[in-house]
Parts: C-alpha cells; sequence; structure tokens
C-alpha cells in the first residue's frame, strides 16, 4: 500500500526536514508554501490579530512499511525544542490508491515496490 504523508510545518525548519528526509532515503517531496490557523486561531501581538500564519507543506508518498520512519523523521525534525511549541505543525496520513508517472504512463503501486498485497 502507498500512503501520503502532508506535513504541514514552520518555515524556518524545512530545509532540515528536507536534509533530514534526504539522508533518510526519501527524497521525493513536494512543497507548497500555505498560510493557516491551527487551533490557537493565531497569535496576537498587541491589539493585532494574525490569524492566517505563513507555513510550508510538505508532500511526499511512501510506502505503508516506511509511514513510521518518515512520521517521526518529521516530527522529530520539525518539533521546535524538546517539548514542541504551538505552531510546529501537523502530520496528515492517508491512503494512496494509485500513482502514475506521466512521462511513462506507468502506473506505480506498492506491489511493484516489492511489497506483498494483504
Amino acid at each position: 500500500m502507498l500512503i501520503m504523508i502532508r506535513a504541514i510545518i514552520r518555515p524556518e525548519k524545512v530545509d532540515a526536514v528536507l536534509a533530514a528526509l534526504m539522508d533518510a532515503g526519501f527524497p521525493a517531496v513536494t512543497k507548497y508554501a500555505v498560510a493557516g490557523r491551527g487551533k490557537q486561531r493565531g497569535i496576537k501581538i498587541g491589539e493585532v490579530t494574525y490569524d492566517e500564519l505563513p507555513k510550508v507543506m510538505l508532500v511526499s508518498v511512501v510506502n505503508e512499511s516506511d509511514r513510521e520512519f518518515v512520521v517521526k523523521t518529521i516530527i522529530e525534525t520539525a518539533r521546535s525544542g524538546a517539548k514542541g511549541a504551538f505552531g510546529d505543525g501537523k502530520i496528515f496520513v492517508s491512503e494512496v490508491f494509485e500513482a502514475w508517472t506521466i512521462s511513462s504512463g506507468v502506473k506505480e503501486t506498492a506491489a511493484a515496490a516489492g511489497e506483498v498485497p494483504a
């Protein structure tokens, strides 16, 4: 099974997370500049409330067997300090039913990557 991992992280953590994923053997990542807010509803500085904070979304598709390792790598690299802080981000994991390489027209599946279907 293929898994899509979407990580929304602080912009200043992007380079470190990308380097950690590359070093771990997961170079294929799509990067988006995004804005939003989490449970903290933004940040208030004086009388001004910033309710759309800049973040970066990283998207990667990996085999199910690599899911926990990739998620752990992102958490350890993107977390602020030992305990983390509000605004460090969120990771979403979902199943990918099919993936196609446009240039070759080849359908990629976990089975093609060596996994045995359940």
